[in-house]
Parts: C-alpha cells; sequence; structure tokens
C-alpha cells in the first residue's frame, strides 16, 4: 500500500459562521489557491487563536498538557496529518518521534492536533483526498485560466502528440 500524497497546509485563521456563531478553522494551501474550512468548537478555536497571537495563559491549556507529556516522555512532533474526512467529519493524527527514531501516531480531532501543530511549530499536512474532498478555491480566476488552457490543449491535441512522448499503443506493449 503507498503512502498517501500530502499536502501541507497552514493556519489562515479562524472565522466565524455567520448564521450559527460557530467558529471555523481555515487552512490554506502554501499557493493561497484552496482553503480548507473544518467547523470546530469556542475552546479549540480560543486555543489556536492564543497559539496564533502569541498569548500565554497562567496555566496549561489542553494543547500545552499533551505537548508537555509528550516531550516528558521523550517525544517530538514531527507532524499533524488531517487524514479522513467521513460523513463531515476530519480526523487527524499527531506524528511524533522519540529519541530512537520510533515513530507514534496518536488520533486527534483536527482542532487539538492543528493547535499542538502551533505550540511545536511542526508543519499541517492533508491527504490528498481530504483536499480533494474538502476544500474550497479561493483564486477562482487562475483556476478558470487554467481549465481553459486545458480545453485548448485537449482539442489541439492530434495523433502525433502521443507518439512524440511515447504515449501510442504500440508503448504500452
Amino acid at each position: 500500500m503507498t503512502a498517501p500524497i500530502l499536502v501541507e497546509l497552514y493556519v489562515m485563521g479562524i472565522a466565524l459562521d455567520s448564521r450559527t456563531g460557530t467558529p471555523i478553522m481555515v487552512l490554506n494551501d502554501k499557493e493561497n489557491r484552496r482553503a480548507l474550512p473544518i467547523w470546530i468548537g469556542t475552546a479549540e478555536a480560543s486555543a489556536i487563536i492564543r497559539q496564533l497571537e502569541g498569548i500565554q495563559t497562567s496555566r496549561p491549556m489542553t494543547h500545552d498538557l499533551v505537548y508537555d507529556i509528550l516531550k516528558k516522555t521523550g517525544y517530538t512532533v514531527t507532524q499533524v496529518e488531517i487524514n479522513d474526512l467521513d460523513s463531515d467529519t476530519y480526523f487527524a493524527s499527531i506524528v511524533t518521534e522519540d529519541a530512537d527514531g520510533e515513530s507514534m501516531t496518536i488520533d486527534a480531532r483536527p482542532s487539538d492536533a492543528v493547535a499542538i501543530a502551533l505550540k511545536c511549530d511542526c508543519p499541517i499536512y492533508a491527504t490528498s483526498p481530504v483536499i480533494a474532498e474538502g476544500t474550497i478555491t479561493t483564486d477562482r480566476e487562475r483556476d478558470e485560466e487554467e481549465a481553459e488552457e486545458f480545453r485548448e490543449f485537449i482539442q489541439n491535441i492530434t495523433p502525433s502528440d502521443f507518439k512524440k512522448y511515447g504515449l501510442d499503443d504500440e508503448s504500452a506493449h
């Protein structure tokens, strides 16, 4: 089984659903072409905002506690992955490594995983199926330009183009 393709994301910020007032964590890809909105709880939104703004609390928050436990037991958080979407519910993992290079993956809610990633300053990834199913475009004009370029390419392709790139029937045998 091959490893899933991962797309690196960063936290764009927290927005509020105008209809319900529910916080939405917005993650963007590096090119700012796609956004992954994930509805989250108020406490998790507060934790993410605190991390983004560098606000310290007098006592550890849950993501601080998890980070401290991992660190004190010899683990480093290497990355977080938003790796599945099922019935509008996202699933994530916190990937850790110990001093011997042994990896341990911990199941987590995306909002908790992202808060920990921000605390650890480690990368945030999403699998290609999550990107395909959960993201929305943030650069519609560029998407339309690329689609038009592709349509023109398809309309102008000739059988000799397949031979030029080794894609003719004889090369398939």
